[in-house]
């Protein structure tokens, strides 16, 4: 088996503007991902807005906020293990950011040194 890092990507403003109605659906969302992968799921975690993001650069530069201006933010993630990179996009497809027309996933195979 296979590591993926699957990063959940959508609009902070957006996902500040959800109502009780639709944080429940992403949560059960979350739920059926979380039941559809049993034990695949390694770790993962809701991260807090880009706006606390601590940023290094160079020689000890530290920064308020996120490294890079972008539209869409980094929400949380997941570590999993699949098969392939087709079983790792088929159950990242079940994330419900899919489908809130402002987000998405990627998805990146972990380095296995070992």
């Amino acid at each position: 088996m296979a590591k993926y890092l699957i990063l959940i990507y959508g609009d902070e403003q957006r996902w500040d503007a959800e109502t009780e109605p639709e944080l429940r659906a992403k949560g059960e969302g979350h739920r059926a991902f979380n039941a559809a992968a049993g034990g695949r799921v390694l770790g993962g975690h809701e991260l807090e807005a880009s706006s606390t993001a601590t940023t290094l650069r160079g020689a000890g530069l530290i920064t308020d906020g996120p490294f890079l201006e972008s539209k869409e933010a980094l929400g949380g993630f997941y570590v999993i293990e699949a098969a392939d990179l087709d079983a790792a996009i088929a159950l990242a497809g079940l994330l419900p950011e899919l489908s809130s027309g402002h987000g998405g996933v990627e998805i990146r195979p972990i380095v296995d040194h070992g």
